[in-house]
């Protein structure tokens, strides 16, 4: 396997790329105007769901790994689960709800600020551990892969 293609697997490379997809959205739903209630729906979904799809790798593949490689940084780990169960309730609200009900931007927003402070976290934080520790991130991102297509059929 070529370096390039260990890069592109690598599992903090996959996390990052996930990161960078939903912060695009966030935006592209800013964008909508305030009367798009189709858009924002449509587009509040698909956030939903990526992010729904995202937290199941990380609680599934790279959480494990991380608890277990670097048991001394469990308070961090902890931080981010529980991140992650506020980030899912309210993605359970935002996909009851219809795009013109009151709160429904302001959860929105809400959420992408969660999201924000959480990925800093990771990326400031949590990576940078993981890359400095002997975990495998070519064959954790090969897991995190096989999942993610596995999770989407």
């Amino acid at each position: 396997m070529t370096d390039t293609k260990k890069t592109q697997h690598n599992a903090i490379t996959l996390l990052k790329k996930d990161h960078q997809k939903v912060k695009q959205a966030f935006a592209q739903y800013e964008e909508l105007g305030p009367y798009a209630f189709v858009h924002k729906k449509k587009m509040a979904d698909q956030i939903c769901a990526e992010l729904t799809l995202h937290t199941q790798l990380e609680e599934e593949i790279i959480y494990p790994a991380f608890r277990e490689k670097l048991s001394d940084e469990k308070d961090l780990l902890n931080e981010a689960k529980v991140e992650h169960d506020s980030a899912k309730v309210l993605i359970k609200e935002i996909q009851q709800m219809q795009a013109d009900e009151e709160l429904f931007d302001a959860k929105v927003k809400v959420l992408s600020e969660y999201i924000e402070h959480h990925v800093k976290e990771e990326e400031d934080e949590m990576f940078p551990l993981l890359q400095k520790s002997d975990v495998d991130l070519a064959l954790l991102g090969e897991k995190l892969s096989q999942r993610k297509q596995q999770l989407i059929k």
